[in-house]
């Protein structure tokens, strides 16, 4: 056994201790500095998955069943992401050390832009990072937590937007409601807010709708609903082999009303490197994506520490 898996099967042990508490909202403290997140709980059940009102990517409407876990209560916000992305913050915010298995952490290379672009960054959500980054950010929260946090599949995704909801949107079908929710097109002034600031859904998630888009696990397949049709899907995902499209979900600020819809799907670009000089091209940053997040998912029983260091350390593809 590698040092690193040894490493991975004393943090899952720790992590199957955790995991074994009562199923409530929670707050993560990261120890040794002031930063924390709060994370609510998602009962499992079963759902509707898509739209017969949408695009041809949500249909056919078939049945999912998701197990529980837990789902940020807000967007991963700069606060929280930038200790990730630059080492240097990190030890100012940890008292001028951290452990040698933090250190060891793969980290971003340093943007070459502003990746706030403006818009703001206290309470403000992270943005521009790929899918790999995201899943790296997950491996230094469990580094440094010991619990395993990773990205929603679009299914897990799905239903905690929805929270018990069948409708287009989580509050109902009324666009006109909508701004009570989310910042969108028609609201935000073409940038990001302060995370939390509209209504929640159902199950205590905000920002569902609007803000930043987010982030999930899945490869995006335009026909995937159609593998489901008339049968219950268990926990289905799109497990990603190529480095485009993946799946994100819930819109952004500056989308229209359908792409914040509950079931609306969207796919990662590679127009979003277009102005990455570097080659090959980053597998870091989408410095011309101002609009996609990441939300963090804990589910409730943990998976094996193989399947933990297979889902951390999985080579990043080679962008073009």
């Amino acid at each position: 056994m590698s040092v690193n898996s040894v490493f991975f099967t004393s943090l899952l042990l720790l992590n199957v201790a955790v995991a074994q508490e009562d199923f409530k909202p929670y707050t993560q403290q990261i120890a040794g500095t002031a930063l924390k997140f709060t994370m609510q709980p998602i009962s499992g059940g079963e759902y509707a998955m898509g739209s017969i009102h949408g695009n041809a990517d949500e249909q056919p409407v078939h049945q999912v069943k998701i197990d529980p876990f837990w789902m940020g209560t807000y967007e991963v916000t700069w606060d929280l992401y930038e200790p990730f992305v630059y080492k240097d913050l990190e030890l100012s915010r940890s008292g001028g050390s951290i452990e040698s298995e933090v250190d060891a952490v793969t980290r971003p290379t340093k943007p070459y832009l502003d990746m706030t672009f403006g818009m703001g960054k206290e309470g403000h959500p992270a943005l521009a990072m790929t899918q790999y980054n995201a899943i790296q950010f997950c491996k230094w929260l469990y580094v440094r937590t010991g619990v395993f946090y990773r990205l929603p599949t679009e299914a897990e995704w799905e239903y905690a937007c929805r929270a018990g909801s069948e409708t287009e949107y989580y509050f109902g079908d009324d666009e006109a409601e909508l701004g009570d929710y989310a910042w969108y097109a028609a609201n935000s002034g073409n940038k990001t807010h302060k995370v939390g600031q509209k209504k929640p859904n159902a199950w205590g998630l905000y920002d569902m709708h609007g803000n930043v888009a987010e982030w999930t696990y899945d490869q995006y397949i335009v026909d995937f609903y159609s593998h489901f049709e008339d049968t219950m899907a268990d926990n289905p995902v799109a497990t990603p082999e190529k480095l485009y499209p993946h799946s994100i979900r819930g819109g952004s600020f500056e989308d229209a009303v359908g792409d914040l819809r509950s079931a609306s799907r969207l796919p990662s670009d590679p127009s979003w490197k277009q102005l990455d000089p570097q080659i090959p091209k980053s597998n870091w940053w989408f410095p011309e994506a101002p609009f996609i997040g990441v939300r963090l998912v804990r589910p409730l029983n943990p998976p094996t520490d193989a399947e933990i260091e297979a889902y951390f350390e999985r080579a990043p593809i080679e962008d073009y």
